[in-house]
């Protein structure tokens, strides 16, 4: 009498039954994917944590950067440099009689060398010859 079991005659799968040295083989073959996969679903949660501490380090990091930048804005500010220069250095701003202005005429156009004359003189600075 044979019954099918899901498509499979039971007759067929007597004759072919697994040798044990072939199903040891499979045994260990599936012992050695299920370690593979536990393997590296470890390596997974650990790399995972450490993203997430350097994520929060960075977190941190950005927390202090503009922490920094706040103060220096303070130090910098320009009433506290006076603050500075008058309480600590004795610096005093200057009166109306103390301070000068100074003009400097803008150079005058000279002759080109292909004018006439003589092509031994100094170079303005920054021309090349």
């Amino acid at each position: 009498m044979k019954t099918k079991i899901v498509g499979i005659q039971k007759g067929v799968m007597d004759k072919a039954a697994l040798s044990p040295a072939y199903q040891g083989l499979l045994l260990m073959a599936v012992v050695l994917c299920a370690l593979s996969v536990v393997t590296s679903q470890h390596k997974v949660r650990k790399l995972f944590i450490e993203l997430q501490k350097e994520k929060e380090q960075a977190q941190q990091m950005e927390v202090e950067w503009g922490q920094l930048q706040l103060e220096q804005s303070t130090w910098a500010a320009p009433a506290r440099v006076e603050q500075v220069a008058v309480q600590k250095l004795q610096m005093q701003l200057p009166k109306n009689g103390q301070v000068q202005f100074i003009r400097i005429k803008p150079p005058s156009p000279q002759p080109s060398p292909a004018e006439g004359e003589g092509g031994d003189r100094p170079l303005p600075f920054g021309a090349e010859d």
